[in-house]
Parts: structure tokens; sequence; C-alpha cells
């Protein structure tokens, strides 16, 4: 069978037109690159379009925290720029405490903030009625991180697309990617080149480059009718952290979210068993339950519609973005899990200054793919029993 190779080269080919590559793409053609997006399905699908759009400083990790207050600091500065159909809420976080032992992890998460100049404020019971009055009574408080917000991040994600081609990139959609080589991508019979190619493609990123450890993490999500009003800010228990970071095999945790017109995002869930895309009600209503222990109204709304997505999981909870050893050319922005459409600007920006041999703006070794080697990565994957390649 005959190959061939397309006539016009491009400066750089971005694998995913999800959130992450959509940022990177954005990013990179800022830098006046020709850059060419190649996406299997549709722009903005997959996991971007199934997951919430929270833009949440997370603390996790030292590392995290850099990667989150970065990124949320640029979509802070992008927001005069985003349109009304981004839907751009800068309504805030609040971490909810349940009893004092809690509330003395909000106390050390505000020392936190606070030595990294991210604005935070510990909320006593009566504050967070106040500011929440559909949560249940005898809460101990919480804290606001006003900082944080929401957008719609499909419409974010073809914002950012759209801003890449009016600097000069193109988007094929409907074009899977079967294989990258060295300063080359393989698209059925056709042979595209590039200096730099970014595996931006997911959860499905190790179809492509078989040693990376991310393994797909499902997760439901549900949506209510319209209650205007009902929740101002995006509500986290202050145990997400737990069940978010924590690759057991499955989980829940009361994770609240305003949307535009007055609808609720209620989440979340996570479990560990591969590209099953099965429902399972059970798992809903675990979901459902465990956010109306919070806010116990939520038991009676309608709900409109559940779905599930597959978060792209690393087993130390941080993505991989930089070089990837021993396939000159190829870039790696991937394993973001949850925290995609948070940090997608701050990785476009760590992968265009890596590219450019810029220092970038924060410290990039901690999400450096090299840390794993193809010896550590099989490991990583063998040792968790629900993990599986994409297909």
């Amino acid at each position: 069978m005959r190959r061939t190779t397309s006539a016009e080269r491009p400066d750089a080919i971005v694998v995913g037109a999800g959130i992450i590559g959509a940022a990177c793409a954005h990013a990179l053609a800022r830098d006046g690159r020709r850059v060419l997006v190649l996406e299997a399905h549709h722009a903005a699908s997959g996991a971007t379009g199934a997951g919430m759009g929270h833009l949440v400083v997370m603390d996790d990790s030292p590392a995290q925290l850099a990667l989150t207050a970065l990124s949320t600091a640029q979509w802070r500065a992008l927001a005069p720029e985003l349109p009304p159909a981004v839907e751009h809420d800068p309504c805030g976080t609040i971490w909810i405490a349940t009893d004092d032992s809690e509330l003395d992890v909000v106390r050390a998460k505000h020392r936190s903030f606070a030595e990294h100049a991210i604005a935070s404020e510990v909320l006593g019971p009566l504050d967070l009625a106040s500011l929440e009055p559909n949560l249940r009574p005898g809460l101990a408080g919480g804290l606001l991180v006003p900082g944080d917000g929401v957008v719609n991040q499909p419409r974010a994600a073809l914002w950012l697309l759209d801003q890449a081609r009016a600097a000069g990139a193109t988007l094929r959609e409907g074009c899977r990617v079967d294989r990258i080589d060295a300063h080359a991508v393989h698209v059925g019979d056709e042979v595209l080149h590039a200096e730099v190619i970014v595996n931006a493609a997911g959860a499905e990123a190790p179809r492509l480059t078989p040693e990376l450890p991310i393994v797909p993490r499902k997760g439901y999500l549900a949506i209510t009718d319209r209650y205007p009003g009902f929740v101002r800010h995006q509500l986290v228990e202050l145990g997400y952290l737990a069940h978010a970071h924590t690759m057991t095999s499955e989980s829940v945790a009361f994770n609240v979210q305003p949307r535009a017109g007055g609808q609720v995002i209620v989440g979340s869930s996570r479990e560990l068993v591969g590209w099953d895309a099965s429902l399972d009600d059970r798992m809903v209503r675990r979901m459902i339950a465990r956010a109306s222990e919070f806010m116990p109204s939520l038991a009676a709304m309608q709900m409109l519609r559940t779905w599930i997505g597959f978060r792209p999981a690393t087993p130390d909870k941080l993505p991989l973005i930089g070089a990837w050893p021993g396939v000159p050319g190829l870039w790696i922005a991937a394993g973001h899990e949850g925290l995609g459409i948070t940090t997608s600007l701050g990785t476009a920006a760590l992968i265009a200054a890596l590219v450019a041999g810029r220092e970038p703006p924060i410290d990039a070794s901690a999400f450096a793919p090299a840390r794993y080697t193809p010896q550590q990565s099989t490991r990583a994957a063998s040792a968790s029993p629900h993990s599986t390649s994409a297909p």
C-alpha cells in the first residue's frame, strides 16, 4: 500500500483537541508556529466534554499547587477576552469542613495559601450558612477561595481553538492518529511531519505512546433542572482530596457547581474499571446520596441527565508535561486526571516555553515525563489491577 506525505509541513502537530490540546495549540500558535491539530472525533469531546468546568487551586502537593495557581491566574487574566458563551463565572470555591478536625485542615490550607499569595478566607458556621443557605445545619465551617471559578469547558476549548486558528492554526476533526514516530504522525496512509509533536490525547495518550503510565478513571456527573440561586459557589467537601487523589477501585465525594441559567452540576465519582462505559445506577445513587448529605434539598431536585467520562490518571497524581525521552520531537501534555480544565492554560504555557527553550513560568521538573522510564511505567501500570490501554 502506497503511503502519502503531506505537502505542507507544519511546525507543530498537536494530537487531541480537548481543553489541553486546544490550549497547547493556542500557545504554540501565539508563538508564531504553524500548528496542525488532529482530533479523532470532535473537538472538545472526550474528557473535556464529560467533565466539570472548575478552575480551582489545589494543594495536594507543592507541584500541584504551583501549576493550579499559575493556571487559575491565567484564566482570570483571560476572562475579559472570553465571550459570554464560555460562561466564565468567578464564583469562588468553598471547601466544606464537617467537624473541628476538618476545620483544623481548613486553617492549615488557609496558611498555605497565604504563603503563596493566594487569597482565602476561613468561614465559621454562621458565615457558611449565610453564603450557602441550602447547606445542612451543623457544619463546622469552610474555606472560601474567591479567585476560583467555573467555565463551560467545551465552549472554552472551542474558543481557544478559534483563537489558535485566527493565529494560523489548522484543525482536522475525525482524524485518528495511528502512530507517532520521531517528528512524524501516521494517519491512515498519510504521514505528517513536524519538528514538534504534542501528544495531548488524554486517557488515550498511551495508545500512541505505550509507555505512558496513564490509565482511564471513570466518573459520573449529573445536572439538575434550573434552580436559580440554589448554589452560589463551587462547593467541595474536604474529603474530596482523598477521593480524587487516592487510586482506590471506587469512591464518591460531594462536589457541586453552579451553572449559567440556574442548573447545578452534581459530582463526583471515581472508578478504576478500565474503559467500561456501562451505566451503573448504584454509583449514581451513591453520588446523589453523598451530595444530599450536605445539601438535603438536592434529593428532591429533578436530575435531567447523568453521564460518564474517563479521566487520564497517573500514579503520582501529577500530569506529564514535557519532552518524551527516546522519541525525538515528541512532547507529552497528558495525565491531568480531574484537573485538565483548571491546568490547561498553565500546561500550555509550560509546553510553549520548553519547546522554545525559554525559562518556564514555574519549575517544570516535577511534571517531566522523564520521571517515568519505560520500566517504571510498566511497573506502575501492572500495580493497578483495573488498568488497561486505550482502545
